[in-house]
């Protein structure tokens, strides 16, 4: 499911908030027993991200959860460029999770986001290690999650329909997205 761009993010009792982190976005899956961390690109980047990948070992098989990779900088925040740069054990690495598509072989995409995201936080986040953790909905109406966003320099804000069914690579506007700090990390070389 994709995020729709937009400039004003909508209101109501029918929508939630989450946080937009500055990361990869990620499906982790595990078949078979084996795991693989696939990108948007159909990239496994298992390899590339092996602690993530060892911490995905814990879903249930036959299970994928959808999420952002992230890594945090040394004041432990989201960072884009840490993360494209990660060479290092050293370097903290979280996977935030706020969806569920398949459960021990059974296909959820059919539920709506909000029983989906009951099932993961009841059903696989419990036996998972720290590095994958909840992506937590924020309180409030749209004005005041931005303002909480900017006050606290995070990119911006993902808001979903609680009733929204998967739709694999749509755009279909249950689920948007509006950056609130447009800053970018830029390295020059000469």
């Amino acid at each position: 499911m994709q995020c729709l761009p937009v400039a004003k993010l909508p209101e109501g009792p029918n929508w939630e908030y989450e946080v937009k982190f500055d990361g990869y976005r990620a499906l982790g899956i595990k078949s078979g027993g084996r795991v693989r961390l696939m990108s948007r690109n159909e990239n496994d980047l298992a390899d590339r991200f092996p602690i993530l990948a060892q911490a995905l070992a814990e879903l249930p098989d036959e299970t994928s959860i959808d999420g952002e990779l992230v890594a945090l900088d040394k004041t432990g925040r989201p960072s884009f460029n840490v993360l494209q740069n990660y060479r290092r054990a050293g370097t903290p690495l979280q996977f935030y999770a706020f969806d569920v598509l398949t459960l021990a072989g059974r296909s959820l995409q059919d539920r709506p986001l909000e029983e989906r995201r009951k099932m993961l936080r009841t059903k696989v986040l419990p036996r998972m290690p720290e590095s994958v953790l909840f992506s937590e909905t924020s309180e409030g109406t749209a004005s005041e999650v931005t303002e909480a966003v900017k006050a606290q320099g995070l990119e911006g804000i993902i808001a979903k329909r609680r009733d929204s069914l998967c739709e694999p690579g749509r755009r279909s506007g249950a689920w948007v997205k509006m950056r609130v700090n447009k800053s970018r990390e830029l390295a020059g070389g000469g």
